[in-house]
């Protein structure tokens, strides 16, 4: 059955995004120096129990949330065999923005969650982790960043490369000028990676409740090839790889040009799709993303040329960065340290433990809101421009598309009801 809506309850699923609702709970503002936060998780699947593992270590999980029974039940056992007491467990997320005791949630779900769970926790008066892709499209990305700034909330993207020394160290390096002037950055992301062939439509299994997965999005029969995982694949849920990997690496392709507070002015690409149609997105792409000052980034999929990972070729030679290595050509450009007068960047060493200590502070995180959404807008407009088949135009700086009125009306999607924002 599906959760019902209380009365009480409702204003969190139909709050207009002009008329944000103010705070009403308000997490604690003063932590003593070895006092845990407590935290609440929606989505405790696949990265969900990742995320669930890290802040076990470092927080102290009160509470977990999931439409699929067997998911709770697995999460509530990794809580007890983790030395909590009693964790509660829900299937409806809003019994965790009740709670006074929680102080921030971490939400795990499919992108097409995201926005929603994120700006209610913000009126909510709690903090935020989120995972990337931050947003499953461009105009709600732009309500997660309006919200959080509002409720005056910390939020975290869940974009851990920016606490990884070595893509920390790339961008410093291309900053700093030791490539020379940067030519072209190429994003490589990897293949579809689904379940195989299609299978018939069906009831759902006893323990998910659907109808609540599916949530703001479209209803649609139930199918095992589109849930779980594999939601990943279908436009009504999220964009891909270019906005699952896309994310983690156009979001270090945008931190090294310096382009946190912006984006690209024109994209355009093409791509291949699945002959038969067992999943709805790229399944080959080639995108480039051109910048004011003449900058491309170039994202492939199944692109000989482009390897996984982040590859910047300057004037001067070029640097590779991916999770296990950084390289340079020539070698040279990496023996020197960085001087005092180049450019350091802030030091993450852990994801989860900086944003729990920029809760204390009160600081925005190493990947704040803001810039989760201008690292996935960079995503959308890729796949909006593939699906379209032209170049797009964007405005950076009001978030627009010119001149195309087809490609501007898939900024936003509209929310099944009674979901909204």
């Amino acid at each position: 059955m599906s959760l019902p809506l209380h009365p009480n309850r409702r204003r969190f699923l139909t709050t207009a995004a002009t008329t944000l609702a103010i705070p009403t709970i308000l997490p604690r503002s003063v932590f003593g120096a070895n006092e845990k936060i407590v935290t609440g998780h929606i989505g405790v699947r696949n990265q969900g129990t990742s995320n669930l593992k890290a802040f076990l270590k470092l927080a102290a999980p009160a509470a977990v949330c999931d439409v699929d029974a067997d998911v709770l039940a697995a999460a509530v056992k990794l809580l007890e065999t983790g030395g909590v007491s009693r964790p509660s467990a829900a299937r409806d997320y809003r019994s965790l923005l009740d709670r006074k005791d929680i102080d921030a949630v971490v939400v795990t779900t499919p992108d097409h969650w995201h926005a929603l769970m994120t700006i209610h926790a913000c009126q909510a008066g709690k903090d935020v982790y989120c995972e990337k892709p931050l947003s499953l499209t461009i105009a709600e990305g732009r309500q997660m960043v309006d919200t959080a700034r509002k409720c005056e909330r910390v939020v975290q993207t869940g974009s851990q490369q920016r606490s990884d020394d070595r893509f920390r160290q790339a961008c410093e390096f291309i900053r700093s000028g030791r490539l020379g002037k940067i030519k072209t950055v190429l994003v490589g992301i990897p293949k579809v990676n689904s379940a195989g062939a299609p299978v018939p439509d069906s009831d759902p299994p006893a323990v998910l409740d659907y109808d609540v997965w599916l949530g703001p999005a479209p209803k649609r029969p139930y199918n095992e090839k589109r849930v779980h995982y594999n939601f990943r694949f279908f436009w009504d849920y999220s964009g891909g790889q270019m906005a699952n990997f896309g994310a983690h690496h156009l979001d270090i392709a945008q931190w090294a040009l310096g382009r946190d507070e912006s984006g690209p002015v024109r994209t355009e690409g093409v791509a291949t799709f699945h002959p038969e149609h067992w999943y709805e997105v790229t399944s080959t792409c080639r995108v480039t993303h051109t910048y004011d000052d003449g900058v491309t980034v170039v994202v492939g999929q199944e692109q000989p040329d482009i390897p996984g990972g982040v590859t910047f070729v300057g004037s001067e030679g070029t640097l590779f960065v991916d999770r296990s290595k950084i390289v340079a050509k020539p070698a040279e450009l990496l023996k020197t340290p960085l001087s005092a007068s180049d450019v350091h960047l802030e030091v993450s060493k852990n994801h989860h433990q900086n944003f729990l200590d920029c809760i204390k502070s009160r600081r925005r995180p190493i990947a704040d809101v803001a810039i989760g959404h201008r690292s996935a807008t960079v995503c959308h407009l890729g796949n909006i421009a593939v699906r379209l088949g032209r170049p797009i135009r964007w405005d950076p700086k009001t978030e627009t598309i010119l001149g195309d009125d087809q490609a501007a009306s898939m900024l936003s999607r509209p929310y099944r009801s009674p979901y909204g924002v």
